[in-house]
């Protein structure tokens, strides 16, 4: 049986969304472990510098996790707390994600303070957002709007709002619900409008793959639903090469004990966007999100991918 743990550090970047999170896991361990002295190592790392380029220039989803996985690897942390959406597809093989905490609202935000609705903009309105997937499925819908790059963390993007240098703004609803932000939401767009982004309204937990014990203090936080969806959405977002630099949704959920996946993948103009859907056992899903993705491949996706890479 493994010891309870006497101290444990959890490594996270300093954003306010950020700091929550991990401070949500931490009051979660210090239920189960009240003995336990559990600490924060704040970080900033190269995601949160790099403002002025998208993301898709730069490197990707790996800048937000790179500083806190070092962490890790040089034992100053034991843990490390990410969106799931931020955490990179291919994670290096020292490293594994031990726990997935229970799904918040997984769907993208609709926020502006003159109109209710997408449909409500006027043609020529711009809407901000950081997202090739949010962008190439708003030009597919609403090709009369201007889309344009948004950077910086989740009270950065209001403020850009509130000052006027957007129209509106597309933002991961969970976000804005975890920090008390709901009332800046005007709309959550439906999956059919804008389909999330692997791992979306999830918490990962990541630590050493080779400290079992971690693992182990960890599973009770571990949501097996919610895991078992991001581990297809993610599946067939590898499968596919997803990434910044590729616009592809993913959204799963279990519905009367199968698993329902969703994938899309998409031009970064929207001028092509192909999408599918299937269901299978949740006790497979990886296999369900090879197999989805092998299905768009035969739908299109191929082509798209190709001009892209």
């Amino acid at each position: 049986m493994t010891p309870t743990p006497e101290r444990l550090v959890i490594a996270t970047r300093e954003s306010r969304l950020a700091l929550w999170q991990a401070q949500h896991v931490r009051s979660l361990l210090q239920a189960l472990y009240p003995a336990c002295r559990i600490e924060l190592l704040g970080m900033t790392t190269r995601g949160d510098q790099i403002l002025d380029r998208p993301l898709a220039r730069v490197g990707g989803k790996g800048l937000f996790v790179k500083e806190l996985e070092t962490a890790l690897l040089d034992g100053r942390a034991d843990l490390a707390v990410h969106s799931m959406k931020d955490v990179p597809m291919e994670l290096a093989p020292e490293f594994a994600l031990v726990a997935t905490g229970k799904r918040e609202v997984p769907l993208d935000a609709f926020v502006s303070n003159r109109y209710a609705s997408l449909d409500e903009l006027p043609p020529g309105s711009v809407v901000g957002t950081s997202s090739l997937r949010r962008e190439a499925q708003l030009r597919a819908q609403y090709p009369y709007l201007a889309v344009s790059s948004l950077r910086g963390n989740l009270d950065t993007r209001l403020r850009k709002l509130d000052e006027g240098q957007y129209d509106a703004i597309i933002l991961a609803a969970a976000g804005l619900v975890r920090l008390g932000l709901q009332e800046r939401i005007r709309a959550t767009l439906p999956i059919e409008v804008s389909l999330p982004a692997p791992g979306q309204g999830a918490l990962g937990i990541e630590a050493l793959g080779c400290r079992p014990e971690v693992a182990a203090w960890l599973s009770p936080l571990n949501d097996a639903v919610t895991a078992a969806c991001v581990r297809a959405e993610r599946a067939f977002s590898r499968a596919l090469a997803g990434s910044c630099e590729v616009p592809l949704g993913a959204y799963a959920e279990v519905e009367g004990g199968l698993l329902r996946l969703r994938g899309l993948v998409a031009t970064p103009d929207g001028s092509r966007v192909v999408r599918a859907e299937i269901s299978g056992p949740v006790s497979d899903p990886e296999g369900l999100g090879q197999a989805l993705a092998k299905l768009l491949r035969a739908q299109g996706a191929e082509e798209i991918l190709a001009a892209l890479t």
